[in-house]
């Protein structure tokens, strides 16, 4: 048992005994042994089992309920039906517990009205389990603001450094130095070439700022930016990049993160050699509409790049915003693949995210 766990349970254990004994306070007589006697031992007992019980049952609706929300979160809608729910359970059974009591064992006092008695005890536990599970219940929705906001104002962080990173990698020099360097070599070899790679380079800047306040950005759109940068990369490396789309679903209709492609292509470029002799392979495909699976065969470089493993745990926890679904990451049989679950575009409503 975790030590959250005990201090939950001691702080229920104390509310329990300042309830009971401040009502009984309020309506006990003048007998020296108001509490040790029998009708008063049922009645703390019957209170502590009913208050304790009920606190855990509505615990377990409000854990329910975050488990089926994509964000770990519950609506207003939701909490109402939960609170509800907890009261229909409490008040079955404490009508039930105190009518076995007064009627069965005789806890109640023979100048007293057993049914008077037992419309009193059950308007009583009704108020008080009421009472507590509503403050239950706005516990809990104040720790979830807390971490709804926690989540969003780390996801922005995480975008925002994403976007920069991959903006970052674009324009830096040495990748401008590159393409302009290839850009001079193919006027005079090749001016048709030279002027799609002019093309192509315009297009991938233009398709990085105009959707760089973008957390996701439609399947199409994704895949049109990586055939520029795949082509620029292509003629780059002299053909030694081979890469492969077999896609069986209509990519308007899907969504995922902004650049995430992008960013594990640079990934299988950065560790693995490739040769026009040794290929690297890149193969892109949809298992049903339910995953679009990047794969690339292995083959690592004899002096290995650092690996930080930003970029994957950055796609990762943008995918835990918007769907339950996780990210695979595989390493077998020769080649590396990861799976990203599709976002039907229907389904969502993309967050903007501004980048300062």
């Amino acid at each position: 048992m975790s030590m959250q766990r005990i201090k939950t349970l001691v702080f229920r254990f104390l509310v329990v005994n300042v309830v009971f004994f401040s009502v009984k306070l309020t309506i006990a007589k003048d007998d020296e042994d108001w509490f040790f006697n029998p009708t008063s031992l049922f009645y703390y007992s019957t209170a502590f089992f009913m208050i304790m019980f009920t606190w855990e049952v509505n615990d377990w609706f409000i854990r329910k309920a975050q488990q089926r929300s994509i964000h770990g979160s519950m609506k207003m809608s939701e909490a109402w039906i939960i609170l509800l729910k907890s009261i229909s359970i409490m008040l079955p059974m404490a009508g039930l517990i105190y009518y076995v009591g007064l009627f069965h064992f005789g806890f109640c006092d023979d100048n007293v009205d057993p049914w008077l008695q037992w419309r009193t005890d059950f308007l009583r536990a009704f108020l008080i389990g009421s009472t507590v599970l509503v403050f239950n219940m706005m516990y809990h929705i104040s720790k979830q603001k807390q971490h709804i906001e926690q989540r969003l104002a780390q996801l922005s962080q995480e975008v925002t450094q994403s976007k920069y990173d991959s903006l970052k990698s674009q324009i830096s020099p040495h990748f401008l130095f590159n393409s302009l360097n290839i850009l001079t070599s193919l006027m005079y070899q090749d001016r048709d070439l030279a002027s799609d790679f002019v093309s192509r380079l315009a297009s991938c800047y233009r398709y990085i700022l105009d959707n760089r306040d973008q957390d996701l950005i439609s399947l199409d759109k994704e895949i049109a930016f990586l055939d520029s940068f795949m082509f620029m990369m292509r003629v780059r490396h002299n053909d030694a990049l081979d890469i492969t789309l077999e896609i069986d679903v209509d990519t308007s209709q899907y969504m995922i993160p902004t650049l995430s492609l992008q960013m594990l292509v640079e990934n299988a470029l950065k560790h693995n050699k490739y040769s026009p002799e040794e290929k690297l392979h890149i193969l892109l495909y949809t298992k049903g509409s339910q995953r679009l699976v990047v794969r690339n065969n292995l083959q690592e470089r004899i002096k290995k790049e650092p690996s930080t493993g930003v970029g994957l745990t950055n796609i990762q926890n943008r995918y835990k915003f918007y769907t339950r679904q996780e990210v695979i990451i595989e390493q077998r049989d020769g080649n590396f693949t990861v799976e990203l679950p599709l976002l039907k575009a229907s389904a969502i409503e993309p967050v903007k995210l501004s980048v300062s």
